[in-house]
Parts: structure tokens; C-alpha cells; sequence
């Protein structure tokens, strides 16, 4: 069972995705909160393994809730997912950064609501790729100038080339076909980049693959 946290501060998009994700048998929603802060909390009581969070709430924002989530090894387990719309500009590369596992656009349909949930519960691959790598790569170009990574010296030639792709926004198994490889050789080649890294999720290879030039903005996988 997929635990899910709704943070909104609009009761009825709240009243919303709870309707949509009551009706999955491996999807429960275990609370609500009306702002950052409530989220926070009710992480550390119910622990949930999903956090819809949107980003703009009174007092603290999903960013700053999200920064607290993702710097609390107690809570190392929830995976929070942005609820955004275009024109969060300059929200959307801070909340990467800040550890988010992904976005969620709040008009999406309710089959990629709750794929999204699945999605971010099993930590595979960042919410709607073809989303996030536009918004990562439009974003990233704001970083100025590469910042060289010593930790990238720890990856070998191959893991590099996958970090490439997860960057690209691309699945476990799209990395697999892409390279000619079986899926579960893909699955542990993104493990074992996410621990010579020390990232918390996909997201965090994404910015740092960015942020170090391994990928530029701009640079997509076809």
C-alpha cells in the first residue's frame, strides 16, 4: 500500500486528488496538510511514502517544506512531488536542488496523477520525464557556468553514460534499450551512481549532472 500526503493550502484540490487516489486499492491517502509546515509534521507522525506538495502555501512553501524533508535522515524514505504550473519559473530548478523527486502538473489527468504516485513511491524515474527534463534543461541554464564535481571521478565510463540519460529525463528500462542492456543492469548502474554520489533520489543525479557539465542545457536525448 502507497501511503500518500496531500499538501495544498486549497481545501478543494485537496478534496480533488483524494477522490481520485481513494478509488486505487494500493493507493491510501494518510493526511492532509494546508501548508508547509503542517507537512512537515505530519511526515514525521504518519510517514508517508508519497507528499503531493504544492509549492505555494502560506507561512512556509512547499520549497522550503520540501529542503526540510530531504535534509531529514528520519524521513529519508518520502519522496516529495511538486504540484506546479508553468509559470513557477523560477521555483522549479530551486526545488530540484531542494529535493524533490519530481513535478506533477496540477491539471494532469487523473491515469498521470496516479502513475506519478507509483512512480515516485518505487523512486524509478522522475515524474513525468518529458515534463521535467524541459523544465530541468531550461532552468539549469541559469547555473553559471559548470562547477566541477570531484565525485564524479568515482564513476566508471558507463556510469557516467547512464547518468547522461537519467539527466535526459529517461526510465530504467529506456536506459536499458538505449544501451543494450538487460533492465536490471540499468537499475543497478543508476544505484550505484545515486551512492558514489551520496543523492537521495534521480532528481539530485539530474541537477548534479547539470550543475557539473556533464550535460548542458539544451542537451536532450532523442
Amino acid at each position: 500500500m502507497i501511503r500518500v500526503l496531500l499538501a495544498d493550502d486549497q481545501r478543494l484540490v485537496r478534496a480533488g486528488f483524494r477522490s481520485i487516489l481513494a478509488d486505487e486499492d494500493d493507493i491510501e491517502v494518510v493526511g492532509e496538510a494546508a501548508d508547509g509546515q503542517a507537512a512537515v509534521s505530519a511526515c514525521h507522525e504518519l510517514r508517508p511514502d508519497v507528499v503531493l506538495m504544492d509549492i505555494r502555501m502560506p507561512g512556509m512553501d512547499g520549497l522550503e517544506a520540501s529542503r526540510a524533508i530531504a535534509g531529514d535522515e528520519r524521513l529519508a524514505s518520502v519522496k516529495v512531488v511538486i504540484l506546479t504550473t508553468f509559470d513557477l519559473d523560477d521555483y522549479v530548478y530551486g526545488a530540484l536542488r531542494a529535493g524533490a523527486t519530481g513535478f506533477l502538473v496540477k491539471d494532469t489527468e487523473p491515469e498521470e496523477l496516479l502513475q506519478a504516485v507509483r512512480v515516485a513511491a518505487r523512486g524509478d524515474a522522475l515524474i513525468s520525464p518529458s515534463v521535467t527534463r524541459r523544465l530541468i534543461a531550461e532552468f539549469a541554464g541559469r547555473v553559471k557556468g559548470p562547477r566541477p564535481d570531484p565525485r564524479l571521478g568515482a564513476l566508471t565510463e558507463r556510469e557516467r553514460e547512464v547518468m547522461q540519460l537519467v539527466a535526459a529525463g529517461l526510465t530504467n528500462d529506456e536506459i536499458a534499450a538505449r544501451l543494450v542492456l538487460a533492465p536490471s543492469t540499468a537499475k543497478t548502474h543508476v544505484s550505484r551512481i545515486m551512492s558514489k554520489l551520496g543523492a537521495r533520489d534521480r532528481s539530485q543525479v539530474v541537477v548534479l549532472a547539470y550543475e557539473s557539465g556533464l550535460v548542458s542545457p539544451g542537451w536532450l536525448a532523442d
